[in-house]
């Protein structure tokens, strides 16, 4: 009976090399991805503030047409009183949905009183206040000033004030600038007792 005998072929892969290999496509996953989310959030801010400077347009035609902005006394969420905006002075509800919060989208040019919107206003604001104070804003942890190094926005991704996860989120001033905020404020953020804080 004759043996057969097997050499070891020298072209294998070893499990070091292997190891090195799936390490390697690991790391470039993980940086592709992060690039990927970073630009994505980018994308997403742009487009918030987008909105946020549409709303700012129709709050003008309204405050043209009105003398004021938005107020109704007894409002107890921000798409109470900015309903009010649809349709004179905007039929484009879609404007009122942060494309990053996940809320639900509203009725095309229909008053959206009882739905949830993404942005909190500042009720009270007067049509003379200073154009760098804020009038609507992505949605914040609670409905008080904010002084600064106090948190804005969710830090951690976890509601309330999450529309951008643990990224921050924007502000819209009277004048109709965009500023984005990190979840902690740079600046103070202050109103006076004329003025309610009202979420989503």
């Amino acid at each position: 009976m004759r043996t057969v005998a097997y050499t070891h072929c020298g072209s294998a892969f070893s499990l070091i090399e292997l190891l090195v290999v799936l390490a390697l496509l690991l790391i470039l996953t993980v940086l592709g991805t992060s690039h990927l989310t970073t630009s994505a959030r980018r994308r997403e801010l742009a487009a918030c503030g987008g909105n946020l400077q549409k709303i700012y347009l129709a709050l003008s035609f309204y405050r043209n047409d009105h003398g004021s902005y938005p107020f109704l006394d007894d409002a107890k969420t921000s798409a109470e009183p900015l309903s009010s905006l649809v349709p004179k002075s905007t039929t484009d509800t879609e404007i009122f949905i942060c494309p990053a919060s996940g809320d639900k989208l509203l009725p095309e040019s229909e008053p959206f009183t009882n739905s949830r919107i993404s942005y909190d206003y500042y009720m009270g604001r007067a049509t003379n206040d200073d154009p760098g104070e804020i009038i609507l804003s992505d949605w914040q942890v609670d409905a008080l000033s904010k002084q600064r190094g106090r948190l804005i926005f969710s830090s951690d991704g976890r509601k309330p004030g999450n529309n951008h996860n643990a990224f921050g989120g924007n502000l819209l001033t009277c004048g109709g600038a965009v500023v984005f905020s990190p979840p902690k404020a740079k600046q103070d953020f202050l109103f006076p007792p004329t003025v309610k804080l009202l979420g989503p």
